[in-house]
Order: C-alpha cells, then sequence, then structure tokens
C-alpha cells in the first residue's frame, strides 16, 4: 500500500537527478546547484542561462548585429557632401608645370570644384539610411526572438524527456514488483501463468519506451549544446522544475501587443515609412545640383587670374529619369504598405493558434493533475489490493497501471506544449505575457476562466 501511495504522489514531486561526475561535466554558466526538501544538493539545468549562452554565442545573431553597425556607419556618410575636386594643369611648355616665357597664352593654375546637391536631398539620403539601419535592427530582435523561442522549446522537449524518463523507470520499478506477486502468487495456484507471462512482456515493453526516450533525450541534449556553441555530447544535468503560468492577457490585447511589437510588423512599418522618404527624395530629384569652382592661374609676364566658375544641372531628361523614379518610388511604397498589412494579418493567425494551444494544453494539465492523475492513481492501488485478495483479475491491474502511466507522461507532455506555446506567444507579442498559474474547471461542460489584465 505504502508503494502506490508513494507512486500515486510522484507526478507533482520535484524530481532532480544528481549528475555523475565527469571530467566532461557541464560549464558552470548554465547549471544551478538546488535543494529539494532538505535533501543533498543537486544540479539542473536553467533556462535562463541556456538563453543567454546560446544569444551571446549564435554566430547569425552576431552576424546581424554586426550588419546593424555597418548600416549605422552609412548614415553619416550618405549625408555627406560630394568630395571636392582639385585639379592642376599648364599650357605652353611640355616641361610639367612650365611657363613659356613671352607667350600670354601660357599658363599653370590650379581648380577646386564642389558639387552641392539641391537643398534637402542630402538630409532626406539619410533619414532614408537611417530607416535602413532600423529595418537591420528590427531583423536583430527578430533573430535574438527567434532563438530564444527555438532555446526555449528545446529545452521544455528536453524536460518532458527527462521527466518522462523518469516516470518510466519508476513505473518500471512498480510493474517490476507487480510482476513478482503475480509470480507469488502462481506459485501457491492463486493465479494463472498467462499473468506472469503478461508482466514479463510489459516490462519489456517499458524497456523499449525507454531505449526510445533515452535516445530522444541524447537528441534533445545536442540541439541544446548546438544552441550554445558546444560540442554536442556535452553533458547537461537534468531541466529544473518547470512551473506553468496563465496567460495575463485577453486575444484582442495579443493582437494588439504583436501590432505594436511583432518585430516583422515593426520591420514594414519602418520600411512604409523608408518609402515614404524614398518618394520625397525622388520628387526632390527635380530639382537642379549646383556646382561651384574656383580657379587661379599664373601667366607669363602677365598678373596673375582668379577665377570662379558657377554650374547647375538641368532635368531635360525628367521623362524618363525623374518621373519614372517617382513612380518607382510610389510602387515600392504601395508594396511596403501591403507587406505590413499582411503581416498583420498573418500575426493574428499564428497568434490565435498559439492561444489556443496553450488553453487547450493548460485546461489539460489541470484535469490531469486535479483530476485523472489522482484518480487513476486510487484506482491502481485498490485494483492492486483486490488483486492480491483475488477479486480483480491481472488484466484489469494491469490496465490501471497503463492507464496511470500515460496520463503521468501526458502531464509533461502538455505542460511542455505549453510553455512552447507560450514562448511562441511571446516572440510575437514582444511581451512577458505569463503570470501566476490559475487552474482552470477539469469539467468538459464547465465555462472558460475568466482572464486577468
Amino acid at each position: 500500500m505504502r508503494t502506490t501511495r508513494i507512486f500515486a504522489i510522484l507526478l507533482l514531486a520535484p524530481a532532480f537527478a544528481l549528475p555523475a561526475q565527469d571530467s566532461n561535466a557541464p560549464e558552470p554558466a548554465v547549471i544551478a546547484n538546488v535543494r529539494a526538501d532538505q535533501g543533498p544538493v543537486r544540479q539542473v539545468l536553467v533556462l535562463e542561462n541556456v538563453v543567454r549562452e546560446a544569444l551571446e554565442k549564435n554566430p547569425e545573431a552576431q552576424s546581424a548585429l554586426h550588419t546593424v553597425n555597418a548600416l549605422q556607419r552609412r548614415v553619416a556618410q550618405v549625408k555627406s557632401l560630394p568630395d571636392p575636386m582639385v585639379s592642376v594643369g599648364w599650357a605652353g611648355n611640355p616641361a610639367p608645370f612650365s611657363l613659356m616665357q613671352g607667350d600670354s597664352s601660357s599658363y599653370r593654375g590650379v581648380t577646386v570644384s564642389e558639387q552641392f546637391p539641391y537643398p534637402g536631398k542630402l538630409k532626406l539620403r539619410g533619414q532614408i539610411a537611417s530607416k535602413e539601419a532600423q529595418a537591420a535592427q528590427a531583423d536583430y530582435e527578430a533573430i535574438r526572438r527567434r532563438i530564444t523561442s527555438a532555446v526555449r522549446a528545446s529545452y521544455f522537449d528536453y524536460f518532458y524527456l527527462d521527466r518522462a524518463i523518469q516516470t518510466t523507470e519508476r513505473n518500471k520499478e512498480l510493474l517490476e514488483k507487480l510482476s513478482k506477486i503475480a509470480e507469488a502468487r502462481y506459485r501457491v495456484g492463486k493465479a494463472m501463468q498467462p499473468d506472469v507471462l503478461r508482466s514479463q512482456v510489459e516490462i519489456s515493453l517499458l524497456i523499449e519506451n525507454l531505449t526510445v526516450l533515452e535516445q530522444q533525450r541524447a537528441t534533445a541534449q545536442a540541439r541544446l549544446n548546438v544552441f550554445m556553441v558546444r560540442a554536442p555530447e556535452s553533458p547537461l544535468p537534468p531541466a529544473a522544475e518547470v512551473e506553468p503560468a496563465t496567460i495575463r492577457f485577453s486575444l484582442d490585447e495579443l493582437y494588439a501587443l504583436a501590432a505594436d511589437n511583432d518585430t516583422t510588423v515593426l520591420r514594414n512599418k519602418i520600411m512604409v515609412e523608408r518609402s515614404r522618404l524614398g518618394v520625397a527624395l525622388a520628387q526632390r530629384e527635380y530639382r537642379p545640383d549646383i556646382g561651384v569652382s574656383y580657379m587661379f592661374q599664373q601667366r607669363s609676364a602677365l598678373p596673375d587670374m582668379n577665377g570662379a566658375t558657377f554650374s547647375v544641372s538641368i532635368p531635360i531628361f525628367y521623362k524618363s529619369k525623374q518621373r519614372q523614379g517617382v513612380a518607382e518610388a510610389s510602387e515600392d511604397l504601395i508594396s511596403a504598405e501591403k507587406m505590413r498589412d499582411n503581416r498583420l494579418n498573418e500575426v493574428k493567425f499564428e497568434l490565435k493558434q498559439q492561444y489556443l494551444t496553450a488553453k487547450a494544453s493548460e485546461r489539460l494539465l489541470t484535469l490531469y493533475s486535479k483530476g485523472v492523475v489522482p484518480q487513476s492513481s486510487l484506482a491502481l492501488e485498490s485494483s492492486m489490493a483486490s488483486y492480491q485478495v483475488g477479486s480483480v483479475d491481472f488484466l484489469s491491474l494491469l490496465s490501471n497501471f497503463t492507464t496511470l502511466l500515460n496520463y503521468e507522461i501526458d502531464y509533461y507532455r502538455q505542460l511542455a506544449d505549453y510553455e512552447t506555446a507560450v514562448a511562441r506567444i511571446e516572440t510575437l507579442t514582444g511581451s512577458d505575457v505569463a503570470g501566476p498559474f490559475v487552474p482552470v474547471a477539469p469539467t468538459p461542460d464547465s465555462q472558460p476562466a475568466k482572464e486577468v489584465n
């Protein structure tokens, strides 16, 4: 009896495994020491530390950051005037810079010239370059959020596999005890041989499940190591306990947050502003640029001469250049606006999908923890007691055992799915949307829980 009571509460008890000491132990940056119920200190893998290390080391994020820095350095360049031109020349003697004596047409001189774009053009070019740098910044933030979401999803998968293995191992131990009970009853003629054989088959099936789960956990571990730019075989301790939290916002509020904070929406809004500036610049191209030059000449037997030249560009090919430039910029603006509107529609669907996934998992978590698992545990305890006195057959006992095992593992699967959905919602909204867990009614006909704003 005591064994089954302990087994019944194992689902809700914290489980930390002490990793073996090894020269290849994981780097301390991502682990933490915890103490559970005054027991020994255990090492666990901490999600926040894994995310931090992944962001610091990820090559894609570093590349995007350098792209942002590069584009920011373009702003000052495009706002600057063109480089002035300096030219030197002479006429008369073939020798450089020499004068032909007695010939007034012989000279040597220097000319300095500069082009001045029409007022406002340089400012607009700088604003356009600044918007492109802001768009790159949004791309960088999108990469950071995507990496964070992927790391969190991998971490929760690793957590689920950890707990599934621990649960299966505990159930395997219990099933071995049930098998011994069946053998003992068979020896005294109170059970049939198929009961013993069936229990052994079930033990073999659990061993098979453990093999698959361990392979999947090794894959999840390798994925986390790759995110942290480590060798895939680097050992990792068990994941820390995951406490579910309730989404604090309604779906409409999440839509509003995503419209303001989704990185792709932000980037598209920036590109709309950039395209509007592009239209303004294209229209400004109808205005002429001005050129100014200064000339100094020395002549043979004559006074030195100074001169200045002013030039203006004339847009006589406006039909094929400036007019088409304005049309091109206008098309770019329309395209950017459509991209913005399309992303707003897409993000609503993605949010709706993840919100429904999270709410379904939230309800199942409550159902498992408050109803199904405790009830299945009591059913198993009752059937064990009845089997020992011969009032329940072994198949019924085994059915109750399998039911409890499946629901325990399903609890952790739903918890991982719930946290993954919350992580993706936070990626879309750019906000911390989860608060303390508020259980929802486990019955199918109950009303949805009131959302906390």
